[in-house]
């Protein structure tokens, strides 16, 4: 530790993506989109400034829960589906602590779903990275949650009959403050979503487009690809027009309760015209209506939806105590054991 000139004090080293890799060796397929993620967590995590004994990044089950094993901090690999909720009781109990979940569309949207809806509700200042790569990938190509409609797989060879889960659409109506998306071949917007996340006061959920090479290849090369991805993406950005395409002249315009795609210059349309996005509108129907648009219709939107203040859980707990022990005093667990509302059973 360098020393602080004229304080005496110790300032804590400066880090780099290398003090995050660990010296496991990472049991992704090659090719997998989780190396991408992988890397851009690693090099924001310098930029937070926060050590690395006060980083913890806990997962359930999937490939993407593997990710504590990569990651040289703290961290649990936890049951399937239970991430947010060991992350939920590790916050409340050490909120000096930065917290990550890693989970996947199968581990946080089907067996993990109400454990996440809580969460999210609840605003405890951690971060969700959600890996959806539409399919089962570890337990080899069954269709998940966000599989689409009539998708044949494994375990759906005449295709699914159930309708898919939107993520996004999900943690807006479950409350969350802050709803971002990204895609694991744009590590330049990737790492902003990251960090944006990471410096938002409470439950940041970021849905992370993960490509799985083996089992749902091209799941998302429709509108990511690099040569039609300007034309098929909406990269939302705060306070400006939902312009898009190579040559910036399409956008977003509201005709009633509906968006729609409208050329810029064509039948006097311009700037003035097109919706104007809004992360921090009072009510997010605006980022419900845009988690809406997907592709062919419409292009996809990526970046953040929405981002809201609220106090998190683990403040309104903290006062909580505070004012109980101030108006009561300390508590006494013997003397509760040993209180009255006890019974006996014969």
């Amino acid at each position: 530790m360098a020393q602080t000139e004229g304080t005496g004090l110790l300032e804590p080293p400066k880090l780099s993506r290398q003090d995050f890799v660990t010296d496991q060796t990472v049991r992704w397929c090659p090719g997998c989109g989780d190396y991408s993620i992988l890397a851009q967590v690693q090099r924001v995590m310098p930029e937070l400034g926060i050590p690395r004994e006060k980083i913890v990044f806990i997962s359930g089950i999937g490939c993407s829960s593997r990710f504590p094993y990569y990651m040289n901090t703290y961290g649990f690999h936890s049951i399937h589906g239970r991430a947010a909720t060991l992350a939920s009781g590790l916050k409340i109990s050490r909120p000096d602590l930065s917290v990550w979940v890693a989970t996947g569309d199968g581990d946080g949207l089907s067996i993990g779903g109400n454990h996440l809806i809580h969460c999210l509700r609840r605003n405890l200042d951690i971060n969700i990275l959600l890996f959806n790569n539409r399919i089962y990938g570890l337990t080899k190509g069954q269709y998940s949650p966000t599989s689409e409609f009539g998708k044949k797989t494994k375990s759906s060879p005449f295709g699914t009959a159930e309708q898919p889960i939107n993520p996004v659409c999900v943690a807006i109506a479950s409350e969350a403050t802050f709803v971002a998306r990204s895609i694991d071949i744009d590590p330049v917007h990737l790492s902003k979503m990251v960090l944006r996340a990471a410096e938002h006061k409470g439950t940041s959920f970021v849905e992370i487009y993960q490509n799985c090479n083996i089992f749902n290849d091209g799941a998302f090369e429709d509108f990511t690809a690099k040569e039609v991805r300007s034309e098929r993406v909406l990269v939302l950005e705060h306070g400006h027009p939902m312009v898009f395409g190579k040559n910036r002249d399409k956008g977003i315009r509201l005709n009633g309760l509906d968006p729609e795609v409208v050329t810029l210059g064509r039948d006097g349309v311009s700037e003035k015209d097109l919706l104007v996005h809004d992360e921090n509108a009072p009510e997010p129907t605006l980022a419900y209506l845009l988690s809406r648009m997907s592709y062919p219709e419409f292009p996809v939107p990526v970046g953040v939806f929405y981002s809201a203040q609220r106090p998190t859980l683990e403040e309104i707990l903290t006062q909580q105590g505070e004012e109980i022990v101030r108006r009561k005093g300390p508590g006494d667990i013997e003397k509760l054991i040993r209180g009255t509302e006890t019974w006996t059973v014969a």
